[in-house]
């Protein structure tokens, strides 16, 4: 499986990284969801150069030129909440890509940290035979991918998988590598940090991103 790493090079996605890292900034949730959406355009733009293209000619005012055009159907699933913002900044270059929204969620056991994935809610097209990009901006466990992911394929077996994540722990990077399809997975991350905590937030890490995002649930 080709894990890239955007942390091994210095770049934009780091200083927007940062800044949403940051616990003087995290109170400013405009700035919380611009950063996951111009994250999300930058893994976008990265992804694409992998992806199938075909030649095509246009016609302009002077003549014809010669350019190439996305081949492959591209599906964008998303696990909601904290993936809204990330989704955006996907479609936003991704333009034409068919949508999956997929509702997962941790499930507690009274006065434990142990916990369920349960998934609620999914819309989504067929994604058989398409390029399916599976994104999520906190990778904790993997658990929540894998059960998104099995649930997106009872609507078709896709030809190619691109999991993406602006923030992953080892752990799960581990568990994606073992759980997903080897040879037709790619995994793209913001950063790999170390540990996860007794409650499976990941360390460093930058806390719950759906309440910095859009607010604390009950």
């Amino acid at each position: 499986m080709k894990i890239t790493n955007f942390a091994n090079e210095n770049s934009l996605l780091g200083q927007y990284l940062r800044e949403m890292r940051d616990i003087n900034t995290q109170n400013n949730r405009l700035v919380f969801r611009n950063n996951i959406h111009r994250i999300g355009q930058i893994m976008a733009y990265e992804i694409s150069k992998t992806l199938q293209y075909k030649p095509i000619d246009t016609t302009t005012c002077l003549g014809v030129a010669h350019e190439a055009a996305l081949a492959d159907d591209v599906v964008l699933a998303t696990v909601l909440r904290a993936g809204l913002p990330f989704h955006e900044g996907f479609l936003s270059f991704f333009d034409k890509a068919e949508n999956s929204f997929v509702s997962a969620y941790r499930q507690y056991k009274p006065g434990s940290d142990e916990f369920e994935i349960k998934i609620e809610y999914i819309a989504s097209p067929s994604i058989e035979g398409k390029v399916l990009l599976l994104v999520d901006p906190m990778l904790a466990t993997g658990a929540s991918m894998e059960l998104a992911y099995k649930a997106l394929l009872t609507k078709g077996k896709p030809k190619y998988v691109h999991v993406a994540s602006i923030i992953a722990s080892q752990q799960a990077v581990d568990y994606v590598k073992s759980h997903f399809p080897e040879a037709t997975t790619s995994l793209w991350v913001g950063a790999i940090d170390s540990e996860l905590n007794a409650h499976s937030y990941i360390v460093p890490g930058l806390g719950d991103a759906g309440d910095l995002a859009y607010g604390v649930k009950e």
